[in-house]
């Protein structure tokens, strides 16, 4: 089994790809907006993905709400973006506001989870842990949930919990903290020259107060007081921080590798992350010229890896079942007072 995570071209496995897929066999797939067209055609998909490995594989997507959603209307519920939606919890209950902040992030991501679950997406890359800085740039702003570390910590608690009840691993990211990046690493390698004090007290506080969770992603981020050179991803030193300073134990899976805050080729990208210490690999565009060089770049999977994949997996329940429109309501109340 290949230490990967893959994605693929269209709404239906081509012939191609499921020979692909069943020779390089990844240890999960990711879906996107191009994948997606209808419950009944997504609940097809899945089932043809793991059956092109011949096995129960993860399959995640990022349904973060608001800008960041893959499955959206007439057939999913339109989200607003996870601040604005802390920020109206927290003005319609001025007497408890944290309190009902958070049960408006654990019902939301029930929700969530119950949608994912139903057409058989077992994992979601969410939610944030990055604090929010006067620096965030707006492609992740309004995706975190505070600027107060010990607030993002407990929303992002309640979103976990939310998603681990509806029977889907959640995946807290951009770990060790995004917060401080003024360039978008879509696009650009961010820096970030805060000292290791201030980021371990600030941006890592929510990371480590929530290391008991199955998966964490990593960030495309040069924190220049721990390494310079490399960012995050392909850093030895700051996997070493991730899994001794933040007390991570759970799987780690990078970010995705075509991503251009990363240098060289997808080969090369792959082999100096899975050399720096992270599990998974990325890669999340489908392209066959990209994977296939990719692929042939990564191992099997570590035996620490392994045993980290399986404690992940364990993680996944069936949940029970629940009264959706009771939760909606719920949640309605909450957020409108």
């Amino acid at each position: 089994m290949k230490a990967a995570v893959l994605g693929l071209l269209g709404p239906d496995l081509s012939p191609a790809e499921a020979r692909f897929f069943r020779a390089v066999n990844p240890w999960g797939f990711i879906l996107f907006a191009r994948n997606v067209t209808d419950p009944a055609q997504l609940r097809r998909l899945t089932a043809d993905l793991r059956a092109s490995v011949g096995r129960d594989a993860p399959i995640f997507v990022d349904q973060e709400g608001g800008r960041v959603q893959r499955l959206r209307a007439p057939h999913w519920t339109e989200w607003l973006p996870p601040l604005d939606m802390v920020q109206m919890a927290m003005s319609a209950s001025p007497d408890a506001p944290e309190d009902a902040a958070c049960r408006a992030m654990e019902l939301r991501y029930r929700l969530i989870a119950a949608e994912l679950h139903a057409v058989g997406i077992d994992a979601n890359c969410a939610p944030c842990l990055d604090v929010a800085s006067p620096q965030t740039h707006d492609f992740l702003r309004n995706r975190c949930f505070s600027d107060d570390p010990a607030l993002v910590a407990r929303l992002g608690r309640a979103a976990t919990d939310g998603h681990l009840a509806g029977g889907v691993l959640p995946v807290v990211k951009h770990m060790p903290g995004h917060g401080r990046a003024s360039l978008d690493s879509h696009k650009d390698l961010p820096r970030v020259a805060a000292p290791r004090a201030q980021l371990a007290a600030h941006d890592f506080a929510p990371f480590r107060a929530l290391n008991d969770l199955p998966i964490a992603m990593t960030a495309h981020i040069v924190y220049e007081a721990i390494d310079a050179e490399a960012p995050a991803t392909t850093s030895a030193r700051m996997v070493q921080l991730m899994r001794q300073d933040i007390g991570f134990d759970g799987l780690l899976i990078s970010d995705d590798l075509s991503m251009n805050a990363l240098a060289g080729s997808l080969a090369q990208r792959a082999a100096a992350t899975i050399a720096a210490g992270v599990d998974i690999a990325l890669h999340c565009n489908g392209k066959m010229e990209e994977m296939a060089p990719l692929a042939d770049a990564l191992g099997p999977l570590t035996l620490e890896a392994a045993r980290r994949c399986d404690a992940a997996l364990a993680r996944r329940i069936l949940p029970e079942t629940v009264d959706i429109a009771a939760l909606r309501a719920d949640l309605a109340a909450l957020v409108n007072g």
